[in-house]
């Protein structure tokens, strides 16, 4: 098991390194040194660590090597059926709706240090990965416009099919009409027609508006990715 590199940092950083879940402790501290000396950065860098399923004493492992917490992101699940009622929905069309689906991404993830920075070029690279179904990719029409889309991912772990939430999100301009939930439950519904046994997503953990509809919807949160960065 490796520390992993990503090939692109987000904004604000210069290196971004990620910790697997399962990642032994013990031999944590010698590992993130060896992948930043691998790395070879300049020492004023900004650094940022992801620790997967983080646990109780890593807030203190990372502080002693000067780094401190500044994100979580949850890892939320829920079984199948979903609480509630989905909206009709209609599934991506490559090379038409592209355009439009960066437009209300970019405005509904302006603040998103990932998702927010997605671009056309990122957009093919993601439309080619082998998991990608356009059945999943889930388009909500209002007023003959695009108001938001569910992106949805299946995952086979073991014995276990994930169904994943992958992105989600309405348009600024239709927010405020409860488009939020039910173009959830679509996307856990469709999930769930393809096989996913255990529905899935990951949220801020300050996003609380969010956390509220995904509790409704029947979600509970499983684990807790956590962010860290130095202080160059």
């Amino acid at each position: 098991m490796d520390i992993l590199i990503s090939d692109e940092a987000p904004s604000g950083f210069d290196l971004s390194l990620t910790v697997p879940e399962g990642f032994r402790r013990d031999l944590l501290p010698a590992a993130l040194a060896a992948a930043l000396s691998r790395a070879s950065m300049p020492t004023d860098s900004l650094i940022q660590i992801w620790i997967e399923d983080a646990q109780m004493d890593d807030d203190d492992l990372l502080n002693r090597i000067g780094f401190s917490s500044y994100r979580d992101l949850w890892q939320m699940r829920c079984k199948f059926p979903p609480n509630g009622e989905g909206i009709s929905t209609r599934p991506f069309i490559c090379g038409v709706d592209d355009e439009a689906f960066l437009e209300v991404n970019s405005r509904a993830f302006s603040w998103h240090p990932e998702q927010g920075s997605l671009d056309t070029q990122k957009l093919n690279d993601t439309l080619k990965e082998e998991w990608f179904d356009n059945e999943g990719f889930l388009l909500l029409e209002i007023e003959n416009r695009l108001a938001g889309f569910c992106w949805t991912k299946l995952h086979h772990e073991d014995d276990l099919v994930l169904g994943e939430i992958y992105a989600i999100a309405v348009d600024p301009y239709f927010h405020g009409r409860g488009f939020g939930k039910p173009l959830t439950i679509a996307g856990l519904n469709h999930l769930l027609s393809v096989g996913a046994e255990l529905g899935m997503l990951y949220v801020e953990s300050d996003n609380k508006p969010a956390i509220r509809i995904y509790e409704d919807i029947g979600f509970t949160h499983f684990s807790t990715n956590r962010a860290f960065r130095n202080s160059a």
